[in-house]
């Protein structure tokens, strides 16, 4: 029975070793030399695969510098040879006749090639004609992996060296024991010495195992290819890697969901096109691999790390404490504010990626809900030579601050408020949609993608809001999701904080590592809903990863459930504008007529 793994609040590299262990050969790659190539070239009639034919094959298998066969043959393209390709390549009309036809031959050469790399000079224009071919004899093309010695040469061969990368010219230059002339076979033996000669030269830039190869013409300065050793020994599995600089620091934090040791081999490939990481490559001595059983929980564990460990180069998910709410305040005549941190007993959205956002946020609610906009708290009864402000003067305000609104009249205006905010955000919703169907007719792009905007930042803090603040209230989830291979994957979740998570395989009974996982599971203390005891962007995973079709909740510890019209009834500003208006509501205060109230007659 699997052992149920508990995730605790803080981890270290240093505190996630685990016991060594004798890593396989499978896991650091395949080398080169137990590589099995077959070099390959063709004569044809043209150089158009879908028009012209092929005239001759000749290919040679080899590994580890050893020829293991050839494979030659003439082949009839059901047609003269043109006297330019006869002549440059000695093969007549004549010579074809009788021999066999590619539907013949191709099936023979696919068996000889089964299993092994394929290896041309000017490798498109060769397996462009093999793949032609095979669509016109109605077989399904292998998918070989490809190596073209034109394109490792241009990577190792300087021009000082050769004027071109012709295979006669290479061949020259390497002392290949074959003389490339326009021969299937010859030219093929010829290449079997240019690649050798040139594995040779990328060996010393790192190149030494197959994975290699895929990109060994990429353009990777040397010094950054050759530090590709950093994953050797990284296991083939989830989990999440450090790259470690020369004082043990933690330079860099990532995750990989299906293979650590592809992952970090690409940070040593183009495949990387970041100017920052190559930067941090070069800097680091060292990559710590931790492994996880699970994507959901890698993905967790990442943000962990780069939360405790603040790297230089991680660039999202340092500072959750920094992420903005806005909280309708608790007072006699509440407005709203942007704060960092969450308050029992008041109506809360977010928490938001940046304080603009946050703004946005409350612009909306501003545009939708005459509450008052001052910063100062106001007494239940307004302070002799009080004075209201423009806003009042427009219309946009109650003025509670001068007596034009006791505690009572402004309360529905603050409930309003709350219900958009927790509950039902269709007031926001339908009355920025009027909007911006009023700009877009009068063509005033540019303003209703203002309102757009702070629509979506409403909706989609208000919906954060509501679906964080449903987890943060449960106790206790445990659910379960089948896995690929017929077993399950367990994930225990306390307060929207991933506590624990198992793996079983399809012969074992879960039940058992549920009540382990249960027992076991990290501690987690109730946190002041709608904030969970996580970070937000760890709630959001594990909330995506329950929402997944086919998992099921196998115990539940508090309630889990969603306001029936919640702000994620109303994805976007897109989804907005297409709502049908069952009734006419009020529209934005930034609309109402800008007539200047009557301002209550203030006593001496």
């Amino acid at each position: 029975m699997p052992t149920a793994r508990r995730l605790r609040p803080s981890e270290g590299a240093a505190d996630l070793g685990a016991t060594p262990v004798q890593v396989g050969l499978d896991e650091l790659g395949t080398p080169l030399r137990d590589v099995t190539f077959v070099v390959v070239d063709l004569e044809t009639t043209g150089g158009r695969a879908a028009e012209d034919a092929i005239t001759e094959i000749g290919a040679v298998k080899v590994r580890g510098g050893e020829v293991l066969g050839e494979f030659q043959t003439l082949v009839d393209p059901g047609g003269p040879v043109p006297p330019f390709i006869q002549v440059l390549t000695g093969i007549t009309t004549s010579m074809l006749i009788g021999a066999p036809t590619i539907a013949q031959v191709l099936p023979g050469f696919l068996e000889f090639a089964r299993g092994a790399v394929l290896v041309a000079h000017n490798a498109p224009f060769d397996v462009g004609f093999l793949r032609a071919a095979a669509a016109r004899c109605d077989r399904a093309w292998p998918g070989f992996q490809v190596v073209d010695t034109v394109r490792l040469a241009r990577r190792v061969v300087l021009r000082d060296e050769a004027p071109n990368h012709k295979l006669s010219t290479l061949a020259a230059l390497f002392g290949a024991t074959e003389t490339p002339n326009h021969r299937a076979l010859a030219d093929a033996r010829a290449t079997v010495d240019v690649l050798h000669a040139l594995l040779g030269r990328l060996a010393p830039l790192g190149v030494t195992h197959l994975e290699d190869l895929a990109t060994a013409t990429d353009p990777v300065p040397a010094d950054v290819r050759r530090r590709s050793t950093l994953a050797d020994g990284l296991p083939d599995s989830p989990g999440v890697y450090l790259f470690r600089g020369p004082r043990e620091e933690v330079l860099y934090v990532g995750v990989s969901t299906t293979s650590l040791r592809r992952r970090v081999r690409s940070y040593f490939t183009s495949a990387e096109k970041r100017g920052r990481m190559t930067e941090m490559v070069r800097l680091a001595v060292r990559v710590d691999p931790v492994v996880c059983a699970s994507p959901l929980e890698a993905r967790v564990r990442e943000l962990r790390l780069i939360a405790e460990h603040a790297p230089r180069y991680n660039r999202r998910s340092r500072a959750p404490e920094r992420m903005p709410w806005v909280r309708l305040t608790d007072e006699p005549f509440p407005r709203l504010s942007v704060v960092r941190d969450v308050r029992t007993g008041t109506a809360h959205i977010g928490p938001f990626a940046s304080r603009a956002l946050a703004q946005q946020a409350v612009d909306a609610l501003h545009a939708t809900f005459a509450v008052r906009q001052c910063t100062g708290r106001l007494p239940a009864v307004p302070a002799p030579g009080a004075h209201a402000c423009v806003l009042a003067e427009v219309g946009r305000c109650g003025a509670p601050c001068v007596g034009g609104q006791d505690v009572a009249a402004y309360a529905p205006v603050v409930e309003a408020l709350r219900e958009a905010m927790t509950r039902d955000p269709r007031d926001v919703a339908e009355a920025h949609a009027v909007r911006i169907r009023t700009l877009a007719a009068q063509e005033r792009f540019e303003d209703a993608a203002v309102v757009r905007d702070r629509l979506t930042a409403f909706v989609r803090g208000a919906g954060r809001a509501q679906r964080h603040a449903r987890a943060a209230a449960c106790r206790e989830l445990v659910a379960a999701r089948r896995t690929q291979e017929g077993g399950w994957e367990l994930v225990l979740v306390r307060h929207g904080r991933l506590a624990g998570t198992a793996v079983v395989d399809r012969r074992t009974d879960p039940l058992p590592v549920v009540a382990s996982l249960r027992a076991g599971g990290e501690h987690v203390t109730a946190p002041v809903a709608p904030a969970t005891a996580a970070h937000p962007e760890e709630t959001d995973l594990v909330l995506a990863w329950l929402e997944q079709p086919g998992v099921r909740l196998v115990a539940v510890d508090g309630e889990w459930s969603s306001p029936a019209r919640s702000a994620q009834s109303v994805r976007d500003a897109a989804a907005a504008v297409t709502l049908d208006l069952v009734a006419p509501r009020a529209p934005l205060v930034d609309d109402a007529p800008t007539t200047a109230v009557v301002e209550p007659q203030r006593t001496a």
